[in-house]
């Protein structure tokens, strides 16, 4: 059956349509475009739609109008109802129905630091070991709470994974007892958790759990191996700082005993107990004989100016007490400053450069024991003090109502999410609907 273009009877739309496709399609495209393929009632149903989607009357791009009219309303509603009300719904029967009640225990504490400065005695690098900054540990016992550390010791001590799995909580909740201890940390995190306060410094821990008497378990189980930690640092510390004064201790005392040897030994060698009161009583020696000296020479020179014989026994009595005190003066010289003494060739000034030397070791190395000393005994002190520690201000209760799942809220937010989905697809859908020719 062959029939022309011109019978069809299209719209405004169409009928401009074709004929721009007329003008600018050749003349065997444009006569095949106007066959009209027989229709085989007795072929398959499958075969009849394949022939009516490659029907050549019908341009590309166009699609034929529906012979139904859509209720748009009905069309929405069921839309809605299917995508938006119904998940809903099974959400809803799911916490309303399915969903157990979990419980929560609160507890509010916080780490307070007792630092006191030890003295007027500069502590130098001890005085940090005292110190300790106490948001810093805060946040140190909030990670510990979250921890794997924290899951095992609670799992060994209290059995936190039977709580977990009881049957009293639903499918969903639950914990499956066959995962790893990788995955109970994550459930755990999801169960208890600790929140700081900028601030303040105050750490709000919060537990859930599906019966009363576990979630308050749990909650006092969890501030006590917080305060252990917090009780663990504060020892170590203490115990570091003992250990450090007492080693600055050993090493002062063994300073003291070596500068003690070296006077010992510088006085063995010299032969002298205290150079300083030799060389002064040499001194003292050399400047008696200098007067004995200048009074001789005064009465040799009396006597010579008096006519004396040189030979007489005055004068010469005179002259050989002089040569004597000469020669004692020159001895008492070497020994200060020139010539040391016989049995070591040093001299006097050596001796004494030397012996301030050890001096001046033995009071520094004496000052520095008696600062240790004294460091050791305040570290002592301060170790017998406890510097850090937690204050549980509000203790954790036994709670009286279940606070989760949270049903209406949940179910409003689920609601929500649904609609806003659902509105979003329908509008990308009818958008692109709408650019279709």
């Amino acid at each position: 059956m062959r029939m022309n273009v011109d019978e069809v009877k299209p719209t405004d739309r169409l009928r401009g349509v074709m004929d721009l496709a007329r003008r600018s399609l050749p003349d065997i495209r444009r006569n095949a475009e106007t066959i009209q393929p027989l229709t085989d009632r007795r072929a398959p149903a499958l075969l009849r739609k394949a022939r009516e989607r490659l029907d050549w009357t019908r341009l590309p791009g166009i699609r034929p109008q529906s012979t139904k009219p859509k209720n748009l309303v009905v069309l929405l509603l069921v839309r809605f109802g299917l995508f938006v009300m119904l998940p809903t719904a099974l959400v809803g029967l799911y916490l309303f129905v399915l969903a157990s009640d979990q419980y929560v225990a609160e507890a509010r504490f916080a780490v307070r630091g007792n630092v006191e400065p030890m003295g007027d005695v500069v502590l130098g690098e001890f005085s940090s070991l005292i110190q300790k900054h106490n948001s810093q540990d805060s946040f140190v016992v909030k990670e510990y709470i979250e921890s794997q550390s924290m899951v095992d010791e609670v799992e060994k001590a209290i059995g936190v994974t039977k709580m977990f799995s009881r049957p009293e909580a639903d499918f969903w909740a639950r914990w499956q007892t066959d995962e790893p201890i990788e995955e109970l940390t994550k459930y755990w995190r999801k169960h208890v958790q600790a929140r700081i306060d900028v601030v303040s410094g105050i750490i709000t821990l919060t537990v859930r759990a599906f019966t009363r008497e576990d979630a308050l378990l749990i909650s006092k189980e969890v501030v006590s191996r917080a305060e252990a930690l917090i009780n663990r640092i504060s020892r170590r510390a203490q115990e570091d700082m003992i250990v450090h004064a007492k080693e600055e201790t050993l090493k002062t005392q063994k300073r003291l005993k070596e500068a003690h040897l070296g006077l010992q030994t510088f006085r063995n060698t010299w032969g002298i107990i205290d150079p300083l009161k030799a060389a002064e009583s040499t001194s003292t020696t050399l400047m008696s004989l200098r007067r004995d000296k200048l009074k001789a020479e005064s009465d040799l020179q009396i006597l010579r100016g008096s006519n004396l014989d040189e030979k007489s026994r005055s004068i010469q009595v005179l002259v050989a007490q002089i040569a004597a005190l000469d020669s004692q003066i020159k001895v008492l010289k070497d020994q200060l400053t020139s010539e040391g003494a016989a049995s070591s060739g040093a001299n006097m000034t050596q001796a004494l450069l030397e012996y301030e030397g050890l001096l001046v070791e033995r009071t520094i190395a004496e000052k520095l024991n008696e600062s240790a000393n004294l460091l050791y005994d305040k570290a002592r002190i301060a170790a017998s003090k406890q510097h850090i520690y937690l204050a549980t201000f509000v203790p954790p209760v036994l709670p009286d109502d279940s606070l989760y799942p949270r049903r209406f809220q949940t179910l409003a937010v689920v609601f929500l999410c649904f609609f806003a989905v659902w509105s979003s697809v329908s509008l990308v859908v009818a958008g692109i609907n709408d650019q279709r020719l």
